[in-house]
């Protein structure tokens, strides 16, 4: 890894990818937890659910270091090589999350203007149970019945192709889930479209909070 970058893209590089129910890909160590710390230590102040767009959001320290390495030509090229997929030219977007509710993570496939997800885990520790660890899921109707479960953990990663099965989702989970989300989309006019929409979303979210 080099000095010039916060992520290793060795760690990435080596995880381990599967084709059933479809392409994904679950890689460890990606950050150290140390730097997860300062991730957190250096994120934006974020104090409603849902992901909000990068382009929204204030950058400084470790937080902009880590998102400038997911904005880099090096994640396509790792990403496309892994899962079997050129990705050079694609529109990328990133989202940001801190907190969770309850009703966030239900079982879902993404739009078709989607390629390829990457989700990077920033959470010092985790309880034992199951709930907020997304689920490779083998169908659209039972969370029992699941292929892989990545729990939300500091350097974790989940990544994956967008295809007409690629269910997935975690169990009900309400307070802090640090991740940071990279989707490789299809157009510009499809990432100027969900850019706007995510932003519009979060802040009517919560302005309505804080009139209730």
């Amino acid at each position: 890894m080099s000095s010039s970058t916060l992520m290793n893209f060795e760690a990435l590089a080596a995880g381990p990818v599967s084709r059933q129910p479809y392409t994904y890909l679950m890689a460890e160590s990606v950050v150290t937890p140390e730097q997860a710390a300062q991730i957190r230590a250096d994120y934006p102040a974020i104090n409603e659910p849902g992901y909000l767009p990068l382009s929204k959001l204030e950058r400084k320290g470790a937080f902009a270091a880590v998102t400038d390495d997911l904005m880099s030509p090096r994640l396509a090229e790792i990403l496309g090589e892994k899962l079997g997929i050129d990705l050079t030219g694609k529109p990328r977007m990133i989202t940001v999350r801190r907190i969770s509710k309850l009703s966030d993570g239900p079982i879902h496939n993404d739009s078709k203007s989607k390629i390829l997800t990457m989700l990077l885990y920033l959470n010092e520790h985790w309880d034992e149970s199951d709930a907020g660890c997304i689920r490779v899921l083998n169908g659209p109707d039972d969370f029992a019945d699941y292929a892989a479960q990545v729990p939300p953990l500091a350097g974790q990663v989940f990544a994956f192709l967008r295809s007409d099965n690629s269910w997935h989702g975690h169990l009900p989970f309400e307070g802090e889930r640090y991740v940071i989300q990279v989707t490789f989309l299809t157009s510009q006019d499809e990432l100027d479209r969900k850019e706007n929409r995510g932003g519009l979303q979060y802040f009517l979210k919560k302005l309505l909070r804080q009139r209730n």
